[in-house]
């Protein structure tokens, strides 16, 4: 592979990865929270969270784009907390990253959490486990499987985003141009060899996600054994 590939190669999975933690670390007790309110207004927080999977990406990266401009609010508090511009940054990439592929970590969850009862959870409390302990012992290990699936799915998003990253990131070489774009890039040049290696490894990452997402749905053999 050429060193533009290896790069945008890198680019990626370090983009992936750093917004597919972030998606767990606010997705999750989002959707804890979704799966368990009450609250009136919960169908248009769901209804905001599921925006991207209908919006064009173009739509929310533009947008994106006007508040992270360096005359706003946001671009003036991040130029001076970090000293340069948001829009066009590798931290541009993970805040609409995280954005865009919300949806496709907290709706996993929410369906994984909502079906755990609410009578195993107050059995545990009358034995003496507090939130921790449930949290640990009730919560994770039924949700295992939910969240292998929600960071999976967040992860192979993030791999395979373009119409928001080419917006709020441009096509910068070693700072923002990732694999989608640079495959684009690489076939305006009429380089299809180029071409062809890169979405021969999109199509890879994208295969073994999925096979990761639907192994972690088969039941386990001890699922299977009836009891005795």
């Amino acid at each position: 592979m050429s060193d533009p590939v290896i790069a945008a190669t890198w680019l990626t999975l370090k983009l992936a990865t750093c917004s597919t933690v972030l998606l767990l670390l606010l997705g999750a007790p989002l959707a804890w929270w979704l799966s368990r309110s009450r609250w009136r207004f919960k169908p248009l927080l769901e209804a905001v969270i599921a925006l991207p999977l209908v919006l064009p990406p173009t739509v929310i990266g533009f947008y994106l784009l006007l508040a992270f401009a360096p005359r706003t609010s946001l671009g003036q508090l991040w130029q001076g907390l970090t000293g340069s511009q948001l829009a066009f940054s590798f931290s541009a990439l993970v805040i609409g990253s995280v954005i865009y592929s919300l949806p496709f970590v907290v709706q996993p969850l929410q369906a994984t959490f909502s079906a755990i009862p609410d009578s195993l959870l107050e059995a545990g409390s009358t034995m003496g486990a507090n939130r921790r302990d449930r949290l640990w012992n009730i919560v994770l290990p039924l949700s295992r499987s939910g969240l292998l699936a929600a960071a999976s799915l967040g992860f192979a998003h993030t791999v395979g985003e373009f119409g928001i990253v080419l917006m709020i990131g441009g096509n910068i070489p070693g700072k923002t141009q990732v694999l989608s774009i640079a495959l684009y890039d690489q076939v305006e040049l009429l380089n299809y060899g180029t071409a062809h290696t890169i979405a021969i490894l999109l199509v890879a990452v994208s295969a073994i996600v999925l096979t990761v997402i639907y192994s972690s749905r088969r039941p386990r053999q001890s699922e299977l054994t009836p009891w005795r």
